[in-house]
């Protein structure tokens, strides 16, 4: 589940049929960024992104020691 508390991070889609894209999206309820993004693609179909180890930092703002983008991997498509 998301949360608006710790504000918004850019989720940057590293491969797959969405690479070189970025996705803004919130932390969860504890702050950290999200485990997995299913990321809709036209009426049937979802990709499956899981979190990497890419992080980066913009050190400003209220909410300065969240990252301000994480790298994610493309793991598989979904129909249905």
């Amino acid at each position: 589940m998301a949360s608006t508390e710790y504000g918004s991070y850019t989720a940057k889609l590293t491969d797959g049929p969405l690479e070189g894209r970025t996705v803004r999206t919130e932390f969860t309820d504890a702050g950290e960024p999200l485990a997995r993004l299913e990321i809709p693609a036209g009426s049937a179909k979802r990709y499956l992104y899981m979190r990497s180890s890419g992080v980066e930092y913009n050190g400003e703002g209220r909410n300065a020691a969240l990252p301000s983008a994480v790298d994610y991997r493309f793991i598989e498509a979904r129909l249905g």
